[in-house]
């Protein structure tokens, strides 16, 4: 099939987005491609289209396991076979998740790039009939950039099993700098960058530096409709807020990793269907969810980095039409946001403190532990060795960086079953055993493909379907897993770490104090970016996002906050700048009178030279002194 009957036969689609199909022939001639596309611009489309186009399967590299549990079941609701392999899985479950790659009809295996550096999965993918290897959020590539994460540098070791085998870099957040990183880091045969504008017409950005917040979401969800997220920094504020809202007779939903399984499933999914307008959440909402009509999106703390707050903000208007981006801020943010990034860096005899108890809590001895994977309950170890929660999960997480370990995200993973013995084995083992006769003979009726994989299932659906209660279903489950009759992976809601090189002693834990600052560094130049960015009153909101990416030659998008205000003294963009270009050095060395300007400013008329200053004034770029005369702030 072409590349076009593809997209037809299993997206519905007649033709590409822009860009898509030049990405996708990259691919098909061989190329090593990064694809820069902005958020909601059908990246996963440019990878799985020419993976169904050519023999094989597509490797899919990607950190974030609640991404891989969705595109997963997305494709297999379009019939193509997938499966994927992270770091909340089991031996069991890897080893049949690999067999049914090499000798079955996969199409994609997703992999966390952690899992990718085991010499199991290595010696795999020697064996394995790949056809292309896609890096989503290639940004993670780059030390200098803002989600940096060290097995992401091991990835381009798997080249020499895989020669001939083209990668696809994707990512919707690169500057520059970053740009260039990851197809060096990926070992690139050829620099080759496609990339679409990050601009979003249809989304107007906003910004209000604003004490009474509640009282300014009720006035955005009140003149905006359509659904919504509001962004939170705590868990504590998810709830309120929303219980707010609904006293107000909106129909709001709050969203965080630790809510219960169910209730995080339950909220999200009224979200999606709109019985609720609005969910109040953390960050850890949103990634992999596919709702293009989303209106609103309203920030009501700074986010740690301009690409954090493009990535979240442009969840809104995926379906290209209207929507906003709005950004509320006071002055007790910046000062948060300062100290949040002090908090972000321990001290480094405090990180060798949590290595040393981590250890200690998991009982690896000094030397060994490499690849060895537990669940992780950051409450319990925090509260055991007597650290701040925050400080626990800092110096864990700059631990991750320095390639030491992988902490994951706290994802919902169900509980899953694979039978062990083939048919016959189960027949006779039926026969001998009648007493669990009826009871597997309900989990074949009920899960097909258990003899080839592991299935997701819900213990209470069982117990539905035989009468017992879930209590009783899993303690058949426990007993037939003990028999060796199945495989049975409870359910769990607590995150993973994993051991990527193996246990030393928590005094040689050496970080360069350069390096530290030079990491310190460039957090707090994302830091300031973001701030900058809020309390900008300048320069069109679209045109500062849009540097920041490397993007300079912008238009100003005409409808953001600055803009309105700009489009109120009516001058085009070039007189304004032409005046600016004239005056702004002045202003900077001495105080100017009006008349002094004036004369200065040969480009324009008196009239829209006033005006411009006049702009100037009220938007605080300018003052003026005792003796009336103008100077730049």
């Amino acid at each position: 099939m072409t590349i076009h009957q593809i997209l037809l036969k299993y997206w519905g689609y007649s033709s590409f987005r822009p860009l898509q199909e030049e990405i996708i022939q990259s691919v098909l001639d061989g190329k090593d491609t990064l694809a820069l596309l902005p958020t909601g611009g059908g990246k996963s489309i440019t990878f799985q289209v020419p993976a169904m186009a050519k023999d094989g399967l597509c490797l899919v590299i990607t950190p974030l396991i609640s991404l891989m549990q969705d595109q997963v079941a997305n494709l297999k609701k379009k019939w193509i076979k997938a499966a994927a392999i992270h770091s909340g899985m089991f031996a069991a479950e890897i080893d049949s998740t690999l067999h049914n790659c090499r000798y079955g009809d996969n199409k994609f295996l997703y992999i966390s790039p952690e899992r990718l550096t085991t010499e199991k999965m290595r010696d795999a993918l020697r064996r394995i009939k790949v056809n292309l290897i896609a890096v989503d959020e290639s940004h993670c590539v780059s030390q200098w950039g803002y989600d940096f994460r060290p097995p992401y540098l091991r990835i381009a070791e798997i080249r020499e099993y895989l020669p001939s085998v083209p990668i696809l870099a994707l990512t919707a957040t690169a500057t520059p700098e970053v740009i260039k990183d990851i197809q060096e880091k990926l070992h690139f045969r050829g620099f080759n960058v496609l990339r679409k504008s990050f601009e979003r017409s249809n989304l107007t950005y906003f910004v209000f530096k604003e004490e009474d917040k509640l009282k300014r979401i009720l006035n955005i969800i009140r003149k905006v409709k359509g659904t919504g997220i509001i962004y939170v920094r705590n868990r504590r504020q998810t709830k309120e807020i929303a219980s707010f809202l609904t006293k107000q007779g909106i129909q709001a939903i709050h969203y965080h990793a630790g809510l219960d399984p169910k209730e995080r499933e339950k909220n999200q999914l009224a979200w999606m269907k709109e019985t609720k307008q609005v969910i109040v959440a953390t960050n850890a909402f949103g990634m992999g969810i596919d709702k293009p009509n989303v209106r609103f999106v309203i920030h009501i703390d700074l986010p740690d980095s301009i690409e954090a707050y493009f990535q979240e903000a442009g969840r809104a208007g995926r379906d290209e039409k209207p929507a906003y981006a709005v950004l509320l801020y006071e002055q007790s943010d910046i000062l948060e946001a300062k100290k949040n990034l002090e908090t972000t860096y321990p001290e480094l005899q405090k990180i060798r403190d949590v290595y040393q108890a981590l250890g200690n809590y998991l009982r690896i001895p000094v030397g060994n532990g490499k690849d060895y994977s537990a669940e992780f309950d950051l409450s319990l170890f925090s509260e055991q060795y007597n650290f701040s929660s925050t400080v626990a999960y800092n110096a864990l997480k700059f631990l991750e960086k320095e390639g030491f370990l992988f902490l994951g995200d706290a994802v919902h993973t169900p509980s899953r079953i694979h039978i062990k013995t083939d048919r016959e084995s189960l027949y006779r083992f039926q026969i001998e055993n009648p007493f669990f006769d009826p009871f597997i003979k309900t989990l074949l009726r009920s899960y097909s493909g258990i003899f080839s994989e592991f299935a997701p299932i819900r213990e209470e659906e069982i117990a539905r379907r035989t009468g017992l209660t879930p209590d009783k279903v899993t303690e058949f489950l426990v007993k037939l897993a003990k028999l060796q009759v199945i495989d049975y992976i409870p359910r769990t809601d607590l995150p993973r770490i994993i051991y990527t090189e193996d246990r030393v002693e928590s005094k040689d834990i050496s970080i360069s104090a350069e390096y530290y600052k030079d990491r310190f560094r460039e957090a707090g130049k994302r830091t300031d970016a973001m701030i900058h960015y809020a309390e900008s009153t300048h320069k069109c909101r679209s045109q500062l996002l849009l540097a920041w990416f490397g993007e300079s030659e912008a238009r100003r998008c005409g409808k953001c906050d600055v803009c309105i205000e700009r489009n109120k003294i009516e001058l085009t963009d070039l007189e304004f700048n032409s005046i600016l270009k004239e005056i702004k050095p002045i202003l900077k060395t001495k105080p100017c009178s009006l008349e002094e300007l004036v004369a200065a400013a040969t480009s324009v008329s008196e009239d829209k030279l006033i005006r411009a200053v006049q702009w100037l004034l009220d938007n605080e770029k300018i003052e003026m002194n005792q003796e009336r005369k103008y100077f730049w702030r």
